[in-house]
C-alpha cells in the first residue's frame, strides 16, 4: 500500500501493480481497492500497465475530509494521476465512470477515457430513483443508519430486488464490506444527481471531454444502463460504443472480459 495527500490534506491510499503505460481505476459505489472483483481485475491489467487501484475518500484505508465535494474526488484523481506522471488511462465503473467523466471535463490529463455503465438514466420509460434520493440516502447516513441506507440504495436507486438484500446479509463476508463502506453512499448519489431523472444528456455537456473514449455495457443489464451508455456514446465527441454479453456489472465483474478489453482499446489504435 501506497499513501499520498489529496489537495485538501486528506490521505489516499493506492496500491500499485505492472509495469507499462499507467491505468488508474476508478471504483464504482460500495467498491474499493480490495474489493475482490477490483482485485481481480487489477492483477490481470498489471501485465500490461502500471496500474493505479486507489480507495476513493471515505473507502478502505483514505481519509475522510468533511465536507463533502465532487471537487475533492476530482483533486484526488489529479493527486494519484501526479504520481503516475501527470497523464494516465482511466477507467470508470457505475458512479466511478461519473467521476472519471467530470474529471475529464474539468481538464484531467486523461489520455484515453473508458466509461463502463455509468448508471445515468436518460429515457423517460425507464425505472427512475425518487426525486429526493440524494437527501434521503445523505440523512440515512446522518442518522448512522448503515443497514437503511444500503437496502434504499440498491432498491430504489439501483432497481435491485429486495430479496437481494436477504441474499447479501447471509452471504460470508459480503454485508461486512458493504456496511464498511455504506457511509460514502451520499458522495455517489451526489455525483449521479441531475442524471438519473429520465432526461436526456445535454449535448454539449461534456464537450471538452475528447479524449479517445470507450462506454462498455453489457448485453444483459437493465434497460436504464443500456440507454445511459448509449446516449453517452452519442453526445461524447470522440466516443465508441461496446456490446458485449458479459460486460454488465449489476451482479458480478467479469474480470477477464473486462480486462481485454480494455487492453485492447488502450492499447490499440483506436
Amino acid at each position: 500500500m501506497y499513501t499520498i495527500k489529496s489537495k485538501d490534506g486528506t490521505k489516499i491510499a493506492y496500491d500499485k501493480a505492472g509495469q507499462g503505460p499507467a491505468l488508474i481505476l476508478v471504483a464504482g459505489a460500495f467498491s474499493y481497492r480490495k474489493f475482490p472483483g477490483q482485485v481481480q481485475l487489477a492483477n490481470l491489467l498489471s501485465e500490461r500497465f502500471t496500474v493505479y487501484n486507489y480507495d476513493r475518500r471515505g473507502r478502505g484505508d483514505s481519509g475522510d475530509t468533511q465536507p463533502y465535494a465532487i471537487e475533492r474526488e476530482i483533486e484526488d484523481l489529479q493527486a494519484i494521476m501526479n504520481e503516475a506522471g501527470g497523464s494516465a488511462y482511466v477507467w470508470g465503473l457505475s458512479s466511478g465512470a461519473a467521476l472519471a467523466l467530470q474529471a475529464a471535463a474539468s481538464g484531467l490529463n486523461i489520455t484515453k477515457l473508458a466509461l463502463h455503465e455509468p448508471p445515468f438514466v436518460v429515457d423517460a420509460a425507464d425505472r427512475k430513483p425518487p426525486k429526493d434520493f440524494v437527501n434521503h440516502v445523505t440523512k440515512l447516513i446522518a442518522a448512522d443508519q448503515r443497514a437503511e441506507a444500503i437496502n434504499y440504495f440498491m432498491t430504489k436507486g439501483m432497481g435491485a430486488p429486495s430479496f437481494v438484500i436477504g441474499l447479501m446479509r447471509i452471504m460470508p463476508g459480503v454485508w461486512a464490506r458493504l456496511m464498511a463502506v455504506a457511509h460514502t453512499l451520499p458522495y455517489d448519489a451526489a455525483l449521479l444527481d441531475g442524471y438519473m431523472d429520465g432526461k436526456p444528456l445535454p449535448a454539449n455537456l461534456w464537450s471538452t471531454v475528447n479524449m479517445p473514449t470507450l462506454v462498455l455495457e453489457g448485453t444483459e443489464s437493465p434497460a436504464a444502463l443500456r440507454h445511459a451508455a448509449q446516449a453517452l456514446a452519442e453526445v461524447l465527441p470522440k466516443a465508441k460504443l461496446l456490446s458485449k454479453k458479459g460486460l454488465g456489472h449489476t451482479k458480478k465483474l467479469n474480470s477477464k472480459l473486462i480486462s481485454s478489453e480494455l487492453v485492447s482499446f488502450f492499447v490499440g489504435n483506436h
